[in-house]
């Protein structure tokens, strides 16, 4: 038997063998366009994708046979080709403070992690892109584990259903959401998968789906320059740029992706991204490394830096991982930065850390998962032998 120890406090689990595969094609991330074609190849008339599209994502129906203005001939028929699939939960995690966490697990037996964090005003859903990262950042847990692979629209949709779900969100309500913001600021890089986290984007969008407003939508990346641009222009959402050094020579090492695209050429990026105003400011994020980059000259070095981009500064607190390099500054010297970059008009919050108790920081619901998968493993093997 295996026991679970503190902090899964309130940890669920399924199997961990890989799940069993469906031939039928999954309805889920088709967009508009591509859902209209699919029934059209199937014959059908084309309200009958009108009518998908409504139950999909407004409706969120888990189910073919669930769709009862369809004819039961006709949902029968479809559900020969075709299923509705969300990702399977395969571990779930609640915090004191409200937060909830979900590992996700896909058809191929790969997981990434979800976590929704309500607020008085909000419920900010956090969304993964691929699984694991390429970008080797030291400081982030979630660098830890190489890139496998990006995800389809489906799944970085469907995780967006799954949080839906769990807090009972369907039909898509219009007011008294308890989901009402998406970042894309869990495992991966956005614009490394962009194709497929646009298709994503654009489903949530959709005033008769998912209908989440590109202005509650925030892609965050650690500086894929030539694809800022494009996003921009074709999303429109808010963006937040992982920056955490002011120098080149830290920043290559805190975010090696800076080797290629170095500050400058990011920070030009951002002066032309597209819709970037006032009331559309740009978000920087800045993790506090005590005695790395949080010194009062780095402040005022961030403060030139940004002059001139619509911005503010989100200083986010070091959540310590087993093995890693760096400590969290101190609330004085966090204080100190933070008024710094204040004093300079700048907008300058430091993130209060939510759902520390189910290792709410980015990769480590997954390390643990894989941990006791591995544990297990090895007990069955030691009782077999």
């Amino acid at each position: 038997m295996l026991v679970l120890a503190q902090p899964f406090p309130y940890l669920s689990m399924m199997p961990s063998e890989t799940l069993s595969a469906d031939p039928r094609r999954n309805l889920v991330g088709l967009s508009r366009e591509a859902l209209a074609a699919e029934m059209a190849a199937f014959g059908a008339e084309p309200f009958r994708a009108r009518q998908l599209w409504h139950w999909i994502y407004h409706r969120g129906a888990t189910d073919l046979a669930a769709m009862t203005s369809l004819s039961k001939g006709f949902r029968n028929r479809l559900a020969e080709r075709y299923a509705i699939r969300r990702p399977a939960v395969s571990h779930s995690l609640a915090s004191s403070d409200g937060t909830r966490k979900w590992l996700l697990r896909f058809s191929d037996g790969q997981e990434v992690e979800t976590v929704h964090i309500p607020e008085e005003d909000r419920g900010t859903l956090c969304v993964s892109s691929q699984v694991g990262c390429t970008l080797n950042c030291t400081f982030c847990h979630t660098g830890t584990q190489l890139l496998v692979r990006n995800l389809g629209a489906e799944e970085i949709i469907g995780q967006v259903m799954v949080a839906r779900d769990a807090l009972g969100e369907w039909p898509s309500p219009q007011d008294d959401r308890q989901l009402t913001n998406i970042v894309l600021m869990g495992m991966g890089e956005p614009l490394y998968n962009y194709d497929n986290v646009a298709a994503a984007m654009k489903i949530v969008m959709d005033p008769e789906g998912l209908s989440v407003s590109r202005r509650k939508i925030t892609l965050s990346t650690a500086g894929v320059v030539p694809m800022i641009r494009r996003c921009g222009a074709e999303l429109a959402v808010n963006l937040a740029i992982s920056l955490h050094a002011v120098r080149d020579d830290l920043r290559d090492r805190l975010v090696p992706l800076n080797r290629k695209y170095p500050i400058t050429e990011l920070l030009d990026a951002c002066r032309n991204y597209p819709g970037a105003s006032n009331a559309r400011r740009i978000t920087f994020e800045y993790v506090m490394l005590k005695g790395v980059n949080d010194s009062p000259a780095e402040a005022r070095e961030l403060v030139r830096l940004i002059a001139g981009i619509p911005a503010k500064v989100n200083l986010i607190p070091f959540n310590s991982w087993p093995g890693s390099p760096y400590e969290c500054s101190s609330d004085a010297a966090i204080a100190a930065f933070s008024d710094i970059v204040f004093s300079a008009g700048y907008s300058a919050p430091v993130r209060t850390p939510r759902g520390r108790d189910i290792f709410a920081a980015c990769g480590q619901l997954k390390s643990a998962s894989i941990r006791l998968r591995r544990s297990a493993r090895e007990g069955t093997a030691l009782l077999a032998s």
